[in-house]
């Protein structure tokens, strides 16, 4: 039985929608399955606006140049992550503040307070897996006086702002709540993926969630980040064609990160379902996988829910007790060898060739490598049935049998 790590869902759905933007609408660039997605996602997260881009580092790059971070400016983020959340603030002349993230994956706030100086513009927390990180606590740190009275502001929106701006980096956690309140609502700006192994897809894209404080017009910043999707350019052919008039101006120095309708329609289908059927399944899988393995007391179970919050089951990150990083790739080897796909998520970036040649150093972030050692992703996806479960389980269990 061969099972692969992950897969995405093309159903009869998905296909019918497509089919819908290839024939019936007339676009297949940005037109109106974008608007209709965004509307979608904007209804599920509680957003104020929301604009569809090509990628969550796209997205991510489109808000630090709409909020004017550039050269000398620093942007603090957790080692435990993947590299795009850095290389977002790189590609922007930013330099990546690292810290160290708590036993569930999520930054930790205490060592946020100690990297915050004159030239921290942004503050970007990572929901690894799903699992959303402590943003009440995060906001109340931003709008501390001592912290507020160190922002040094360098742009407009800035000084609209008058303190460091929020980014979630919710790539894995769209349908994740705190409380009663979705991811997409929780601090100023959330910004989710659809890549291609994300709970929703749309083969490559993302979506920037709105939730500015009220000196910020809703409106008119969604008018200005579709400009600024589209080289800073005020009409899509889209909005041309619909308005009957060919005129448009160039407002700023965008970037050319739209998404097309394409994409949209993937997702559409996707997310019409997603609440009611398609995020109950993922939990399922992912309650089966802590139901078994709660058996073992080598098995470290991940953090899904508490009472204040749920994860949105993107990944299972399951961890072997006592292990080293030799055991674990063996396990993973023994594991791959029986046609059953498993990954790490991630590999920290402070052991990766670039950051390391930037002086970022593991040994700074203990917790970090603690987690990364022992970790190991077992295969969680719509579609994934019961009898693969089992299999995935059993595999598991075998494989640390024969390196024990």
């Amino acid at each position: 039985m061969n099972i692969p790590y992950s897969l995405p869902l093309i159903d009869k759905d998905v296909i019918a929608e497509v089919n819908d933007a290839l024939t019936n609408t007339g676009w297949i660039t940005s037109g109106p399955k974008v608007f209709e997605f965004e509307d979608e996602i904007r209804k599920l997260t509680q957003a104020d606006a929301v604009v569809c881009v090509n990628s969550w580092v796209s997205g991510a790059m489109l808000m630090l140049r709409w909020f004017g971070v550039g050269s000398g400016d620093e942007v603090i983020i957790p080692a435990y992550t993947y590299s795009a959340t850095a290389l977002a603030c790189m590609n922007m002349g930013a330099k990546p503040i690292m810290v160290d993230v708590n036993d569930d994956f999520t930054i930790n706030i205490e060592q946020i307070r100690t990297k915050i100086n004159e030239h921290t513009k942004v503050i970007i927390p990572v929901d690894i897996a799903g699992l959303p990180c402590d943003y009440k606590a995060i906001n109340t740190l931003v709008d501390d006086i001592e912290i507020k009275s160190l922002f040094k502001v360098n742009s407009p929106n800035q000084k609209k702002l008058g303190r460091i701006l929020i980014v979630a980096d919710a790539a894995h956690s769209i349908g994740a709540t705190v409380g009663n309140v979705p991811v997409g609502a929780l601090t100023d700006i959330t910004i989710f993926s659809f890549h291609s192994v994300k709970n929703i897809t749309t083969g490559e894209g993302g979506a920037i969630c709105l939730k500015l404080p009220e000196m910020f017009d809703i409106k008119d910043e969604y008018q200005f980040l579709k400009a600024l999707s589209l080289n800073g350019q005020t009409k899509s052919a889209f909005q041309k064609n619909q308005l009957g008039g060919w005129k448009y101006d160039i407002i700023a120095q965008g970037l050319k990160v739209n998404m097309t309708d394409m994409a949209a329609a993937i997702g559409l289908a996707q997310i019409r379902k997603y609440k009611n059927q398609l995020l109950p399944e993922r939990k399922a899988i992912a309650d089966f996988y802590s139901q078994s393995f709660s058996s073992y007391d080598w098995a470290v179970i991940p953090t899904l829910f508490t009472p204040k919050k749920e994860s949105s089951y993107h990944l299972y990150l399951l961890r072997i007790k006592d292990i080293t990083e030799k055991q674990r790739d063996e396990m993973i080897q023994y594991i791959s060898e029986r046609q059953v796909g498993v990954n790490v998520h991630y590999t920290p970036m402070p052991m990766l060739t670039l950051f390391k040649e930037k002086d970022y150093n593991i040994n700074d972030y203990p917790n970090t490598y603690r987690l990364y050692a022992n970790e190991i992703s077992l295969p969680l996806y719509n579609g994934l049935n019961k009898k693969q479960q089992q299999r995935v389980i059993d595999v598991v269990v075998e494989a640390y049998k024969a390196i024990s």
